[in-house]
């Protein structure tokens, strides 16, 4: 078992708050539209961050954590690619302008961040009290799997999304953004703008996605420290990754099916490390070293795949894939940008 002393969290946390802070320096002081350079510097720089922590985590701890730690962070970064999916997406739909997309980017992440904390809690004491949830986290990982498979080729439906809806209904909301705020007035009363709306929409999706990535990354390790470290940073470099791939996205038409096909992979495992806790040791267990090989071999195949596929046929269009299907009929009014 993984012991990490106070000094350690301490540590381990000032760092990923400072790379934060950097990040939301750099998103909200300076709105800019980021180029393509600028983008890939700050994507390497978050990749190599993620890297050195690693190996520096596993010359100190060993390796076999170390392999635990680059397992789930390669999880946590394919589930956020997804992520970046629905991002491009809530851009799309409410006409965000460029100079104000690091901001809602930004806070995304922060959002993201907290809803991980919250869930990473929530999950390791549920597994410390009862064995069983390892078996129910499998399965809610199965059942996203399938649902997400049988969706791969929709978007989600972010105008269907409840609490964007219900923000709408409740607050009113001025046509056009105001120079980044997220509140303006009209004739003295005070309104929100677009903005706001967006926050809400990129907030419910953090939400939905930590629902997903948690039990993800509890299926590669059981250590609160490595599933918290592999979430933080993996979400730390999703500011410059969106600039960096949103024009890619569209040609990673079987990234769906690929997600899906890991998901399914972990579920299996975190259901056979169950039978073997608490039915027989004789179960068979899948290792963290099988679960880094599967999962890398699945995500360069997958990569592979959809840019041989778009090149045979240009036509081609990736999607986020969906947990459920799209509501057929009219937009409603309330539900238009």
């Amino acid at each position: 078992m993984l012991h990490v002393s106070a000094l350690g969290w301490t540590l381990t946390i000032l760092v990923i708050l400072g790379l934060l802070a950097l990040d939301l320096i750099i998103g909200t002081l300076k709105p800019h539209a980021v180029h393509f350079k600028e983008a890939v510097a700050w994507s390497v720089f978050y990749i190599a961050i993620a890297v050195v922590f690693g190996v520096v985590f596993a010359s100190i701890s060993g390796w076999e954590f170390g392999t635990q730690y680059f397992a789930g962070y390669l999880v946590e970064k394919s589930l956020s690619v997804d992520n970046l999916f629905v991002f491009v997406i809530i851009m799309s739909t409410f006409a965000v302008p460029e100079a104000h997309q690091q901001r809602v980017l930004t806070f995304g992440i922060v959002l993201a961040l907290a809803f991980r904390v919250v869930f990473i809690i929530l999950g390791a004491t549920l597994l410390n009290l009862f064995s069983f949830m390892f078996l129910v986290f499998g399965l809610l990982l199965i059942y996203t799997a399938v649902q997400l498979y049988r969706h791969r080729d929709e978007d989600p439906d972010v105008g269907d999304n409840a609490l964007v809806r219900a923000t709408r209904r409740l607050v009113p909301v001025t046509d056009e953004y105001r120079d980044g705020k997220l509140f303006s007035r009209d004739d003295g009363r005070r309104v929100a703008t677009p903005l706001f709306v967006v926050l809400i929409a990129i907030g419910s999706t953090d939400l939905l996605f930590a629902l997903d990535s948690i039990p993800a990354v509890f299926g590669v390790t059981e250590e609160t420290y490595i599933v918290f470290t592999a979430n933080a940073f993996a979400l730390l470099g999703l500011r410059a990754l969106f600039f960096l791939v949103k024009g890619l996205l569209d040609r990673l038409v079987y990234l769906s099916t690929g997600l899906a096909i890991i998901l399914a992979f972990i579920g299996v495992k975190l259901a056979l490390h169950w039978a073997h806790v608490d039915i027989s040791e004789s179960v068979w267990e899948i290792s963290t070293n099988l679960s880094l090989v599967v999962i890398a071999v699945v995500l360069t195949v997958t990569t592979v795949a959809s840019l041989v596929a778009v090149r045979r046929d240009p036509s081609k269009k990736a999607h986020a894939g969906s947990i459920r299907a799209r509501r057929e009929g009219p937009e409603r009014p309330d539900d238009a940008s």
